[in-house]
């Protein structure tokens, strides 16, 4: 009887070990799957034995050296943005110069074909600015130094404000925006300069690549900018990678703009914890509209 006893205790020792070690295996996956990808947290043993103590130091060793490597593609990224930055800015000044000497030289008596092709160079030089200009807006959106006032903003206002600049574009087209804001008085929290470099990409990309007249409609805490597009440059974009830096949807597209607008707007809405999306919707009989949505968090309308 005495064997017996000793087996079956021994038994349920056994049951009850590989239950409480079953647990803390358990406890310690849970831990790793639900730990934050940048959590300092690390892994503790609650169960006595060496081994379970080396597991738990080979897993935070695995842990720290993931931190490290990730906090140095970090510095070299924040390093890369400064330097791009840097360029893009010293790059200007030449070029601005050149424009300069360019002009100058047109304004003396010229035979018919010089006169022609610096008129060209010049145009040539005017669109490699205006793209050197959205890589500066980029690299300054993308700035780790860069610091945003942020502040109540009136939006509608600022809106029109934009809307009036690109009053000749429109009245070239013979599109007429509509604005309609349920909230006339609706403001987010926002660095105003920067808020009004989101409002205008999305106007000018709604000029370079709509097919009509853009709408822009306020309700609760988003602002929609939405545009008909032709069927052929519905079917080539990804609403998806829209906001990709680079991103053309089509060889259209390629030759209008640097594929950079969309993105700034998009990091600069990120600085200041606001939600840049964008849908491709389908309406029977009245064709495609992309509505590119921006939105405050819970906490950013005012």
């Amino acid at each position: 009887m005495m064997m017996v006893g000793l087996l079956v205790g021994l038994i349920a020792g056994i049951v009850i070990g590989a239950a409480v070690y079953g647990r803390e295996m358990r406890r310690m996956a849970r831990f790793l799957r639900e730990r934050p990808a940048g959590s300092n947290a690390r892994l503790t043993v609650r169960l006595p034995g060496g081994a379970s103590r080396e597991l738990a130091r080979a897993i935070n060793a695995q842990l720290d050296a993931i931190q490290s490597e990730r906090i140095a593609a970090m510095t070299k990224t924040q390093e890369f943005q400064r330097d791009l930055s840097s360029l893009a800015h010293d790059v200007r000044t030449p070029l601005m110069g050149a424009q300069g000497h360019i002009q100058l030289a047109m304004t003396e008596d010229l035979p018919a074909d010089d006169e022609r092709h610096l008129t060209a160079a010049l145009q040539r030089l005017d669109d490699v600015r205006g793209l050197l200009d959205q890589l500066f807006a980029y690299a300054r959106a993308n700035d780790p130094d860069r610091t945003l006032d942020l502040e109540p903003v009136a939006v509608q206002p600022l809106v029109a404000e934009v809307l009036v600049g690109h009053y000749p574009e429109f009245e070239e087209r013979g599109w007429e925006p509509a604005v309609d804001f349920a909230d006339e008085r609706f403001m987010l929290e926002a660095d105003r300069t920067a808020l009004r470099r989101i409002v205008d990409n999305l106007v000018t990309n709604a000029l370079r690549h709509g097919d009509g007249a853009p709408t822009i409609r306020q309700r609760g805490d988003a602002i929609v900018f939405a545009n008909p597009v032709s069927d052929e440059a519905a079917a080539a974009i990804d609403p998806n990678r829209l906001f990709d830096r680079f991103y053309q949807a089509d060889d259209t597209r390629g030759t209008r703009g640097s594929g950079l607008g969309l993105a700034v707007a998009q990091s600069l809405a990120r600085a200041m914890r606001l939600r840049l999306t964008a849908t491709l919707e389908h309406s029977p009989g009245a064709g495609a509209v992309l509505a590119l949505s921006l939105a405050a968090d819970q906490t950013n309308a005012v």
